[in-house]
């Protein structure tokens, strides 16, 4: 199995990108939405990929982080969904903006991606909702420097649960559990933030004062 490929980026076409590695040039499957983070032709680029093997095709597909691939990975594992509709659904939706989708249930979201219908949405959601959760959503909360491990992960937690509290007050006020969660996302929780900070700040990101 082809874990990654490490090498310059030689060529991208529509949504198939070429990494010369070893004087060899692999043709490798990527979601749109990952082609705004390549970097610019001729540079060095490491794509994590999977490799798919059938009778008549030998397949790469890659992603610039193992998270997304791992995402990937659990899309081709549900009833119905191949690789060429995975790939559909990351570049609809980027793997954040999926994450969020499942947890707040939003199959229309899902369903723009192509050949992908509603009753395929739902059950997506109803296969990975157990797999991703409000805190992985919200796990990129930065702005802490504590001293030590212990504190740092006491801290952390503290701010996630002031994130959680605020997306559940949004949610109150009417936005999607995906609304919610986006605006959160946007704002930089830092120590000493209270929920009611987190909401205050959020919605100025949905332009209500």
């Amino acid at each position: 199995m082809i874990s990654y490929i490490k090498g310059t980026l030689a060529a991208i076409e529509a949504d198939v990108i070429v990494v010369e590695a070893g004087n060899v040039g692999l043709a490798v499957h990527v979601p749109v939405s990952l082609l705004d983070e390549l970097p610019g032709l001729g540079q060095e680029v490491t794509v994590y990929t999977y490799f798919q093997v059938r009778e008549d095709a030998m397949t790469l597909y890659g992603f610039l982080h193992k998270q997304d691939r791992e995402m990937f990975r659990q899309l081709i594992g549900v009833n119905g969904i191949g690789p060429k509709g995975a790939l559909g659904i990351l570049s609809v939706l980027r793997p954040d903006d999926l994450r969020l989708a499942i947890v707040s249930g939003d199959a229309k979201a899902i369903a723009k991606a192509p050949g992908i219908g509603n009753k395929t949405a739902q059950r997506l959601i109803l296969d990975l909702k157990d797999k991703v959760s409000m805190e992985e959503v919200l796990s990129n909360l930065g702005g802490v420097s504590p001293a030590g491990v212990m504190e740092a992960a006491s801290v952390r937690a503290g701010l996630k649960e002031a994130a959680k509290e605020a997306v559940d007050a949004l949610v109150a006020l009417g936005y999607t559990n995906m609304e919610a969660s986006k605006a959160v996302k946007q704002v930089e929780v830092t120590e000493g933030m209270t929920a009611e900070d987190v909401l205050k700040a959020s919605l100025k990101h949905l332009s209500f004062l």
